[in-house]
């Protein structure tokens, strides 16, 4: 019974991690297009093909997206062809300049405060980051904090 038990538990462990790290629906089809902006800056993902785009969804409330902010930031640097768009889904701009000002943060970011990206790109936890390759194809999605200086994320993003 307990080997039982074992089995069932582990067997719902793995479905759940499939799961969250199983392909969208959107993957290997053309990214959602946005022009977002929050008064600041603005994006428009359109005006970015022809380079990779690492797409973040964060908050500045969201440890694990600070957890992971380091390393963004380090990744822009070593990869400066890259095109690294994070998008915050702060609702008080204050808070939000802020954190960009304490932080160092000097990625293109905008303030998302009606989750309008993450809804087009169905993101139900942050951080979530997408890559889009040259054509504006979605080809990846991470869930979670991420090391992007990695040898396995750089390689990867390296080849595309």
């Amino acid at each position: 019974m307990r080997r039982l038990l074992m089995s069932v538990l582990l067997g719902s462990l793995l479905v759940a991690g499939c799961d969250r790290g199983g392909h969208p629906g959107n993957i290997d089809k053309p990214a959602p297009q946005f022009v977002m902006g929050d008064g600041t800056r603005t994006v428009d993902l359109s005006k970015l093909r022809g380079r990779v785009v690492v797409l973040n969804l964060w908050a500045t409330w969201c440890a694990p997206c600070i957890e992971e902010l380091p390393s963004l930031l380090a990744l822009q640097k070593q990869m400066p062809n890259l095109a690294i768009v994070a998008v915050s889904m702060d609702q008080d701009p204050d808070v939000y300049r802020r954190f960009l000002v304490d932080h160092h943060v000097d990625l293109l970011t905008v303030r998302d405060e009606d989750q309008k990206v993450n809804a087009l790109y169905g993101t139900v936890q942050i951080p979530e980051t997408y890559i889009i390759d040259k054509e504006g194809v979605l080809r990846r999605k991470f869930i979670g904090a991420q090391v992007w200086t990695s040898p396995e994320i750089t390689s990867y993003l390296t080849r595309m």
